[in-house]
């Protein structure tokens, strides 16, 4: 064999390994962008499927065994059941709170509830009918997760995330083709 083809097989076998190494790297690029944006909608869709509702905790009145920027995990729940020291979400208003059961008052369908971080009982106790069920699981720092999800951009930022992940997997194809 000559020098010159020598040259040439090398360089073809170069370019072949080359051509497999970049491919790849698109593959597990777009993977773990894939796998990130999955592995981040899970703890936030998951439990819907369960029976859950997952709700963000934004005020500090169940701290610190709430903290703020916590997921909470509602399970439905016969008020009657409820036992003095659970934790329970009702709606109040217009928006959802989570409060510690002082006292079950089954014979007036009410509760009488507390923050932890509260000095005195709530002023008004809570009618059974507004108890969407108890609190069974909460975790510090998810509902920042869930604040970004649930927000307008954030699922364009999700969208674009995952489109992004697709799109290497596409690239990593078209590479091998050539």
């Amino acid at each position: 064999m000559s020098k010159t083809a020598n040259n040439t097989f090398l360089t073809e076998e170069k370019k072949k390994k080359g051509g497999k190494f970049i491919p790849a790297l698109c593959n597990i690029v777009g993977t773990l962008i894939l796998l990130s944006v999955i592995g981040t909608c899970l703890p936030i869709t998951v439990p819907q499927f369960m029976g859950y509702e997952v709700y963000n905790v934004v005020s500090g009145s169940m701290e610190p065994e709430i903290p703020v920027g916590s997921v909470i995990y509602v399970e439905p729940v016969d008020p009657v059941s409820v036992q003095e020291g659970d934790i329970i979400a009702f709606w109040s208003s217009e928006s959802v709170v989570t409060h510690r059961v002082v006292k079950n008052k089954s014979v007036e369908g009410s509760f009488t509830t507390k923050g932890d971080a509260n000095a005195e009982e709530d002023m008004n106790d809570v009618e059974y009918a507004a108890v969407i069920g108890q609190v069974t699981k909460h975790y510090p720092y998810l509902g920042r997760l869930l604040a970004i999800y649930t927000s307008s951009i954030g699922k364009a930022y999700a969208v674009c995330f995952a489109a992004c992940g697709a799109m290497f997997h596409v690239l990593a194809g078209r590479l091998r083709n050539r």
